[in-house]
């Protein structure tokens, strides 16, 4: 189930991971700084800083660019090529819902 409290603005779902809750609060709670955080340069996750602080939406579906070259290029290193982009294509789904738009 969708809960817009832990939904942060990339179209992840933190109810599917196996982090949250354990040694991860999501982004929203911990301002974009969610357990994986540490591995990346600044230590924010630069979608999250994009949207909530340079662009100031609630979610990238409300924005005109998605997918930009920071969204696209963002990824977790242990997915295949193939699992990427079914992650990609899962996550624009769901945050052009959010939008209330269609996929397009």
């Amino acid at each position: 189930m969708f809960d817009v409290n832990t939904a942060p603005p990339c179209g992840y779902t933190c109810g599917g991971c196996s982090h949250f809750r354990k040694d991860c609060a999501g982004c929203r709670q911990t301002e974009g700084k969610p357990y994986w955080s540490s591995y990346v340069e600044n230590s924010r996750c630069p979608i999250y800083y994009c949207c909530t602080n340079e662009r100031l939406l609630e979610h990238c579906g409300l924005c005109s660019q998605l997918p930009c070259e920071t969204f696209l290029k963002l990824r977790d290193p242990s997915l295949s090529d193939e699992e990427f982009q079914k992650s990609l294509n899962e996550r624009l789904t769901i945050l052009r819902k959010r939008a209330g738009t269609s996929p397009g």
